[in-house]
């Protein structure tokens, strides 16, 4: 998958897309594999190159999302002011992400700030639609009974 493909890059430069991908790294993960745990140190933000990853909260965990779409993000919480991860991320079959240290996204993000919030509004776009589709599947069905 080509970066400028992931929904949270569209509209902004190449150039800033270059700077995201000189501070970030691939990395390979097998099925099983725990990234990150609910309430650790909230230290990366992943994009999903190929795989799957469930995102689950509380004990006993609760599925609350499966990343599994080229180019989908997860673990921004610390892009967003949290010190700790929302939820735990395990990879469900053979994944390769892109890892980004959040401390160095958060320079890009700042030097060049016409970027920095188009990127934000498009993960804000992002989670306002895993939101929604949160809402689906815990809101009971309503039928007409009679």
């Amino acid at each position: 998958m080509y970066i400028k493909q992931s929904e949270l890059f569209t509209g902004t430069s190449m150039d800033f897309v270059k700077k995201f991908m000189d501070i970030s790294e691939m990395s390979s993960h097998k099925k099983g594999e725990v990234l990150f745990r609910e309430n650790d140190p909230a230290k990366f933000f992943f994009i999903l190159l190929n795989g799957c990853v469930k995102l689950s909260v509380g004990k006993p965990q609760q599925v609350v999302y499966n990343a599994g779409r080229n180019g989908e993000a997860f673990g921004w919480s610390s892009l967003i002011g949290g010190d700790v991860y929302s939820a735990s991320a395990e990879c469900i079959e053979a994944t390769e992400l892109l890892k980004t240290s959040c401390d160095k996204l958060s320079r890009v993000l700042e030097a060049d700030p016409d970027n920095g919030i188009i990127f934000f509004r498009q993960l804000a776009a992002t989670l306002g639609n895993r939101l929604l589709e949160t809402y689906k599947v815990i809101t009971p069905k309503t039928g007409n009974s009679k």
